[in-house]
This record gives C-alpha cells, sequence and structure tokens, in this order.
C-alpha cells in the first residue's frame, strides 16, 4: 500500500500525478500573495530606484496583472527579489516605450509642417513652363540653342564651349548673352499673357 496515496501498488513520488501547470499556478498565487503582502516595501524600492511613485505603482501592478495571466512562473527562490526585478523591468519597457512616443507638442509641431512637396497646380504650372520655355529655346539659331545647352544644362565651362564649337570665348560670351536674354525676354511675355 502506497503510504503518501493510500493506495495499493507501487510507490508514486508526490506530486508526479499532479495536474500540468498547478504548480506553477500555486508559485503564481503565491507571488501574488507576497505582492499584496509586501506592497509597500516593494514600492518604495522601487520609487527609490526608479525615481517616480507613479512609475512604481504602475509597475507593481502591470506585475500583478502579468501574475495573474498565463505567464508560467517555475520554481523561485527568493520572491522578494524576482518581483522587484520584474516590475523594475515592466518600468523600463515602459519608460523606453514612452521615450519612442511623440509628445503632444510634437505631434502639433510635426502637423503644422509645411509640405514641400508640390501640389497638383505647382505640377501643372511647372510642366506648362518647361512646354513654354521649350518653344522660347526653339526660336534661338541652332548654335546658341547649343551654347545655352552646354552651358546652363552640361555646366560647362566658356572656354570648353568655344573648343567645342571652334569658336572664341568672346562669342561665346555674345551668344551666350543674346540667347539668356531671348528666353527672359520671351519666356516673361508669354507668362504674362496667359
Amino acid at each position: 500500500m502506497d503510504k503518501a496515496r493510500g493506495k495499493p501498488g507501487a510507490s508514486v513520488r508526490q506530486g508526479e500525478n499532479d495536474a500540468p501547470g498547478q504548480e506553477l499556478q500555486e508559485n503564481a498565487s503565491t507571488l501574488r500573495a507576497f505582492l499584496i503582502d509586501r506592497y509597500s516595501d516593494l514600492k518604495h524600492r522601487l520609487a527609490r530606484r526608479l525615481g517616480s511613485s507613479e512609475w512604481a505603482e504602475d509597475a507593481l501592478q502591470d506585475t500583478y496583472l502579468r501574475l495573474d495571466g498565463t505567464e508560467a512562473v517555475g520554481q523561485i527562490r527568493n520572491p522578494g527579489a524576482y518581483l522587484f526585478r520584474a516590475a523594475f523591468n515592466i518600468a523600463l519597457n515602459q519608460k523606453r516605450a514612452e521615450n519612442r512616443r511623440l509628445g503632444a507638442g510634437d505631434i502639433e509641431a510635426l502637423l503644422h509642417l509645411a509640405d514641400d512637396a508640390p501640389d497638383a497646380l505647382r505640377i501643372i504650372e511647372s510642366r506648362s513652363d518647361v512646354i513654354k520655355l521649350k518653344q522660347v529655346m526653339a526660336e534661338l539659331p541652332p548654335r546658341s540653342r547649343e551654347i545655352l545647352c552646354a552651358a546652363r544644362l552640361d555646366g560647362l565651362s566658356r572656354q570648353q564651349i568655344a573648343k567645342r564649337f571652334g569658336v572664341s570665348v568672346s562669342t561665346v560670351e555674345k551668344e551666350l548673352r543674346r540667347a539668356q536674354e531671348h528666353c527672359v525676354a520671351r519666356f516673361g511675355r508669354s507668362r504674362k499673357i496667359t
């Protein structure tokens, strides 16, 4: 007869037939009871460590709720140290999450930022300006147009342009000045008309 169970048969170790997780439930219940009994001491220690009584209260409350939840708790030798460390870690995680969040002032500032992206009207105006500029440039003599493009689009120096076209630097400067004056005059006039 088994002395522990009061049944005949082979000897069975105590706890072998207990329901799975029963020991974990008992540990969680013991920890919750310990937290309730030592709440003020834990809160005081946490408040000193965290620098805030409110954070300590929140952390202890979250710790209690986690013990009440589904988190498994194994054998614990020092419940006070375990609860303190758990609450402290929860508080640290909350601080980190809070630091990642934007404050009301930050959100307000972001809402009032100017949008640098062009709106539909600006895009249409820009396209229209490009079309007008192409038309104005098409009125230029071919060499003047090419010199203007080499200077403004390709970024070539006057000497490089002179060498490319086989003309003097002063000729490049004169044709460039005439081409620019023509574009400014015609482009400005066509913008005022529309």
